[in-house]
């Protein structure tokens, strides 16, 4: 079980699916009891239930107070966009879209007839624009790299208006003329300064995320395989 502020996300792995769901219900059993007796309500509506596998079938469904959670193929959690199959798309779409609104609420001040200099401009874009998409790119950062060139592509088009460049400038000119980093690049440094952190941290519990994967499948990147 994870919990921060009054998020709360409950886990159960099992490689049978009616197995893990009754693990889960079990649990939510015991903790609707302990609420029950602190006179605390849980808002059902507000509560969901998503099965993260490769396999086409789903987890039975659950409920909380007699009332069936609604099974979803997506979750949103302490600001990640977890898909069933975890390949990150829907977050990086979501992440895309709202940079492009940000984009355009600043326009006036980032936009190719803005009177700031190129130097003030690139500020803004490091303080406002990139927080946006590399919010948990510790953890998205190993999506597969068609679903990372979405957010590169975003990133391109922004630095072309910043730099009011015309279309024949290639976006390799803009990255290295503008001191920007690619998007692999950023997440190759920050997947290093995390793993690097984890290596030292006190808790051995966070400490095993540090080891490499078992039991991988259809050859999916983790985050591990980007650090240096």
């Amino acid at each position: 079980m994870g919990t921060f502020a009054d998020d709360t996300a409950i886990f159960a792995t099992h490689a049978n699916p009616t197995t893990a769901s009754r693990n889960l219900q079990e649990h939510l059993n015991t903790i609707e009891k302990l609420l029950k007796k602190g006179k605390i309500k849980i808002n059902e509506t507000r509560s969901s239930h998503i099965t993260f596998t490769l396999r086409k079938e789903s987890c039975p469904a659950i409920s909380i107070s007699q009332i069936v959670l609604q099974q979803v193929e997506s979750v949103k959690y302490l600001g990640l966009h977890f898909d069933c199959k975890l390949n990150w798309k829907e977050h990086i779409i979501k992440k895309r879209k709202q940079t492009n609104l940000k984009v355009k609420e600043i326009k006036r001040l980032i936009g190719r007839n803005s009177n700031l200099s190129l130097e003030n401009k690139l500020l803004v874009y490091k303080a406002v624009i990139k927080p946006i998409w590399t919010y948990g790119i510790e953890l998205w950062g190993c999506a597969s790299k068609s679903n990372a060139a979405i957010i590169q592509r975003s990133q391109s088009k922004i630095l072309r208006t910043i730099a009011n460049a015309p279309w024949f400038v290639s976006n390799h000119t803009l990255h290295t003329d503008l001191n920007i980093p690619y998007v692999i690049e950023v997440i190759k440094e920050r997947i290093d300064k995390h793993l690097n952190k984890l290596v030292s941290h006190p808790n051995p519990l966070v400490t095993t995320l540090t080891q490499p994967m078992r039991n991988r499948r259809l050859k999916r990147r983790w985050t591990s395989d980007l650090h240096d």
